[in-house]
């Protein structure tokens, strides 16, 4: 029997795993060595503005699906659910709420300190805003700074709704990280770092948008989540995610010139054999499993919608030194999931089309409801407009009582061929008559 291949790491895979490495042992210590902690979100974060602070990020979502990669998030989740957290609670909620009680290890097993600040940056998702009402009442005494984000109802930003948010900033959030961290604002800091943020946004467009070549170089979905960690967590507006990206690019720039697929935890991808657009978050639990249908296949996913929770930059939106505070509040109005829907079909089709992708599917979470509100209207807008095949399977995002492997792979199954009888047909059709 031979022995399973051990996958080469690439340069930097390496650098991201350090620089996360470095993170939480920065947060171990974070009480030892007097470092402030604000807690907040991935979408609409304002990164630059806890780094000028000098103060720590923590994430729990990341926190959550990071358990949930490690096999954690199920005791964390029955934890929750004996206290009085319902079974339809977002189990992003509940597996955090569960690792506190459990004595707030993180993901690494180190543990993560209690939060300085609570930064409750509201982007279209009402969970958000439960959520750390419960984190107050978990950390009596901590302050609580709200930014909410108005809603693109009609789908523009208009200087009144960036007015408004600068003003949340400028008259709370900016006034309490003074007053947790001892410091006073520094906007040129900010404006230096915001430099970094739209170095690092340039090349994770041209990384993302890799995958128009045939083949596509990577997956943006599965290896997608990797590709956006730095930008959308802790190190955005820092020199270190722009080496990381630089590094990254660099990569991806040699598989196009060697006309390589993507790299998959069992190794190159041989043959891309179908190009997917997928709307809707991964399942974390079952993480390895669930990419191995997609590329026992020959399946890559091309673009995605996951992959712009914390930012669409190739939009065209990328955050202002000249601006710093306005540049902060077009990008949390500017989160996915701050869109509304008729302008999340419009992104979509925008995908399938330029990205030539052969069908569109979509992974609905149980407990997402600011992904799976209108997932099934998505759907079929995509197929009346693009043509293409549609799929759609459920899943969940950290707890494994919903994935069902089977039932997963043999609706893939189903539409793959059905894929590939439509294939068929497109070849046949395209042969000249004789």
């Amino acid at each position: 029997m031979s022995e399973a291949k051990e996958v080469i790491k690439e340069k930097s895979m390496l650098i991201q795993k350090e620089m996360l490495a470095k993170l939480f042992r920065e947060l171990s210590t974070a009480k030892e060595s007097g470092k402030k902690v604000v807690y907040t979100f991935v979408p609409g974060n304002l990164t630059e503005l806890i780094l000028s602070f000098d103060m720590l990020p923590v994430y729990p979502e990341i926190n959550a699906l990071q358990s949930g990669m490690r096999k954690k998030s199920a005791a964390y989740i029955r934890d929750a659910e004996k206290i009085g957290f319902s079974e339809d609670v977002c189990t992003y909620v509940k597996c955090d709420i569960g690792m506190m009680l459990n004595g707030n290890s993180g993901p690494t097993g180190e543990k993560l300190p209690a939060p300085d600040l609570l930064l409750l940056s509201y982007t279209g998702c009402y969970t958000f805003m439960k959520w750390f009402e419960n984190l107050e009442r978990l950390y009596p005494g901590v302050p609580v700074a709200m930014l909410h984000t108005p809603y693109q109802e009609d789908g523009k930003i208009t200087a009144d709704q960036i007015a408004y948010m600068v003003k949340q900033m400028k008259e709370d959030v900016i006034p309490k990280m003074e007053k947790v961290s001892g410091k006073k604002f520094d906007l040129p800091r900010l404006s230096k770092m915001m430099e970094n943020s739209a170095k690092s946004e340039d090349l994770l467009v041209k990384i993302l948008e890799s995958a128009k070549n045939k083949p596509s170089p990577i997956d943006a979905y599965f290896a997608g989540v990797y590709y956006i960690g730095p930008l959308f967590t802790a190190f955005r507006g820092t020199q270190e995610a722009v080496d990381y990206y630089n590094e990254l690019y660099k990569e991806v720039q040699e598989r196009i010139r060697l006309g390589l697929g993507p790299v998959t935890p069992e190794g190159e991808l041989k043959e891309e054999r179908f190009r997917l657009v997928v709307e809707g978050p991964p399942n974390w639990t079952n993480f390895r499993e669930f990419w191995k249908i997609f590329y026992d296949m020959g399946a890559v996913i091309v673009a995605s919608s996951y992959t712009k929770v914390g930012g669409v930059y190739d939009l065209g939106f990328r955050h202002n030194p000249k601006e710093p505070l306005e540049s902060l509040a077009r990008y949390c109005m500017g989160c996915y999931t701050n869109m509304n829907l008729p302008q999340r079909v419009q992104l979509l089709e925008k995908y399938v089309r330029e990205y030539k992708a052969d069908g569109f599917l979509i992974n609905s979470i149980k407990s997402c409801n600011s992904f799976s509100a209108g997932q099934l209207m998505i759907m079929r807008e995509l197929e009346q407009r693009c043509g293409v095949p549609v799929g759609f399977i459920e899943s969940d995002l950290v707890d494994p009582r919903y994935f069902s492997y089977a039932n997963i792979k043999n609706r893939l199954e189903s539409y793959f061929q059905m894929l590939e009888q439509r294939k068929i047909i497109l070849e046949r059709e395209s042969q000249p008559a004789q």
